[in-house]
C-alpha cells in the first residue's frame, strides 16, 4: 500500500494518542479475554465498525480536518488491544493517512499487524481494511461492482474487500469484506441501493463457491440491515450455495452490534456468514459480540469475535443454520 504524508491534525491526534496510550492502557497490552482466548490450533477474527475513525468537520469551521475525539480512538484502541485479535477488519476508517495513525496506534498498544489491506474509492473518508499477523496471499478488491436503477449507473459505494490469509501451511482462509450502503436518504432510495449491492456480493460467493465448493469463505463486515430483510437474503442465497449466519451474541446472549442515539434504537447489523466449508471449523464457544463498557464510548457499533480452528474439517453432514432474528427496526447510521 502507497503511504500517504500524515496532515498537521493527524500529526497532532497521533501524538496525543500516543501520550495516552503509552504510560498504561489499564491492562497489559498482552492480555486476553481469557473465556474467548484461542488455543494454539486457533486464530481469532475480530470485524469493527470504527465510527468515523476519519478527519471529518466536527466544530462547524467548514474544515474537515477535527479527528475522531481522542477519547473515542483511546477506547477503540484499548478494546482491539485487549482482544487481540489475530486477523482485524474494519469499517469507517479514513484516510491512508489516518490508516496508517491507525496502525501506528495499535503497534504503541503492542499489535504489530504486518499483512494489511487497504480499500479506498475515490476521496471516500468511510473506507475499509484488513490487518493480519498471516500473511495475505492474494488480493482481488472489487471496486468496478456497478448496477442500474432506471436510468442511473451506480458503482457500489464502498466496493467488496477480497482475500486470502495463508493461517498455516496447511489452512487458508478467504475473507470478503463488506459494508453496504446505510439507511440515510438518497433520491434513488437507499433500501433498493442496498439491496443491489447485496446482489452483487452475493454474485461474488456464488462464482467463489461454484469454483470451490469447500471454500473457506467468511462474509463479514457492516451490512447496515436486519436479518429478515431483503439485501440480506439476497447475501445468504439459497440452501445449495448459500452462507450460514453465525449470529453471535454476548455473555446474555443479546446479539444488537448497533446503537442508534437519536432514536434510542439497538439493533443487529454487523454479520458474519460462514460457508458450508468453514462452519464446522467456527468455535461456537469462543465466537461472541464484545460486550464491554468501553465499546459505548469508542463507537456506536459493538465488534464481532469469531474464532476458528485452524484445520480443515470436513462439511458434507453441516446443515444450513437459519436462526430467529430480532424484531427489526430502521436506522439512521
Amino acid at each position: 500500500m502507497r503511504t500517504s504524508r500524515l496532515t498537521t491534525p493527524a500529526i497532532l491526534a497521533l501524538l496525543l494518542l500516543t501520550a495516552a496510550l503509552a504510560p498504561g492502557c489499564g491492562r497489559k497490552p498482552g492480555s486476553r479475554q481469557a473465556s474467548a482466548a484461542p488455543t494454539d490450533a486457533e486464530f481469532s477474527v475480530m470485524s469493527y465498525n470504527l465510527g468515523r475513525y476519519s478527519l471529518a468537520d466536527r466544530d462547524g469551521d467548514g474544515q474537515k480536518n477535527d479527528p475522531k475525539p481522542a477519547s473515542e480512538r483511546e477506547a477503540l484502541i484499548r478494546i482491539i488491544a485487549s482482544t487481540q485479535p489475530d486477523i482485524l477488519t474494519v469499517q469507517e476508517i479514513g484516510s491512508p493517512s489516518v490508516f496508517e495513525e491507525f496502525r501506528y496506534a495499535l503497534r504503541v498498544a503492542g499489535l504489530d499487524y504486518e499483512h494489511t489491506e487497504y480499500l479506498q474509492r475515490g476521496q471516500s473518508e468511510i473506507n475499509m481494511a484488513v490487518l493480519s499477523r498471516f500473511p495475505i496471499v492474494s488480493r482481488q478488491p472489487h471496486t468496478d461492482d456497478t448496477y442500474t436503477i432506471g436510468e442511473a449507473k451506480i458503482p457500489v459505494l464502498r466496493g467488496f474487500l477480497d482475500v486470502e490469509i495463508e493461517v498455516n501451511p496447511d489452512y487458508t482462509i478467504r475473507l470478503i469484506g463488506a459494508h453496504l450502503k446505510s439507511k440515510v436518504f438518497h433520491a434513488l432510495g437507499q433500501t433498493e441501493m442496498r439491496r443491489n449491492e447485496a446482489r452483487l456480493l452475493n454474485k461474488h460467493v456464488r462464482r467463489i463457491l461454484k469454483d470451490s465448493p469447500d471454500e473457506n469463505l467468511l462474509v463479514i463486515g457492516d451490512l447496515n440491515d436486519t436479518y429478515e430483510s431483503a439485501p440480506l437474503r439476497e447475501i445468504m442465497g439459497g440452501r445449495e450455495t448459500g452462507l450460514n449466519d453465525l449470529r453471535p451474541g454476548d455473555a446474555a446472549g443479546a446479539v444488537w452490534t448497533h446503537f442508534s442515539s437519536g432514536i434510542d434504537q439497538y439493533e443487529r447489523i454487523d454479520y458474519a456468514l460462514v460457508s458450508r466449508g468453514l462452519q464446522p471449523e467456527v468455535v461456537s464457544s469462543k465466537t461472541h459480540v464484545l460486550s464491554d463498557p468501553q465499546t459505548y464510548e469508542a463507537s456506536d457499533h459493538r465488534p464481532l469475535i469469531i474464532v476458528i480452528n485452524g484445520r480443515d474439517t470436513t462439511s458434507a453432514t453441516v446443515p444450513a443454520v437459519h436462526p430467529q432474528s430480532p424484531q427489526r427496526a430502521e436506522e439512521t447510521d
